[in-house]
């Protein structure tokens, strides 16, 4: 059964392309351990990339709730992995958000769907942390949003420099956030102990 997003069309074409792929690396795609490899690397392809065919804005708007509630809301430790779109390898690990509603509310759910689109493309960590932030801010106008990311890479853990244990951190935030005592609240309740 076909994704629903799925053409027969586009793994087809996509299968051809890894096929040939694996050719030029050496490989014979007719050996029985790589028959089924060339579909099987086009729909993980197209699960990797889903983020594309998705709206974020919708997702928060269709779960967008009238609120006076107007302190600090946090969706923390949201699990992602995405694609480095330098190497077409994965990076992976935790997305913190907060905001401060004007308002308006979304259902907590939510905030981890919208990390989900923007991790589901070819990516830079820098890229969709903006993204994240900007959609939340665009679709609920809250008093202020920040959203932190910490990854690790497989581009650099697998190839390049091989460093197993770097962690890379990106932040971005508006409103409220832009004053540093916010920003520290912020980060002090996202910690690990």
């Amino acid at each position: 059964m076909l994704h629903p997003e799925w053409s027969v069309e586009k793994i087809e074409q996509l299968k051809s392309h890894y096929e040939a792929i694996l050719s030029l690396l050496g490989e014979d795609v007719k050996r029985e351990g790589l028959l089924k490899t060339p579909e099987r690397v086009a729909k993980a392809m197209l699960t990797l990339t889903r983020g594309y065919a998705q709206d974020p804005h919708a997702i928060l708007l269709g779960a967008k709730f009238q609120e006076e509630y107007r302190q600090m809301v946090i969706v923390k430790d949201i699990d992602f992995f995405s694609l480095c779109e330098h190497h077409m390898l994965p990076f992976y690990g935790k997305v913190h958000v907060a905001y401060i509603p004007n308002g308006y509310i979304t259902g907590l759910s939510k905030i981890a769907r919208v990390v989900d689109v923007f991790s589901h493309r070819l990516q830079v960590q820098e890229r969709m942390t903006l993204q994240i932030k900007e959609c939340i801010q665009e679709t609920l106008n809250p008093l202020g949003v920040m959203v932190v990311v910490e990854a690790k890479h497989m581009c650099m853990q697998m190839r390049g420099v091989e460093k197993q244990n770097a962690i890379t951190t990106t932040s971005d935030f508006t409103g409220a956030f832009n004053q540093a005592k916010t920003r520290e609240e912020f980060m002090n309740l996202i910690q690990h102990n």
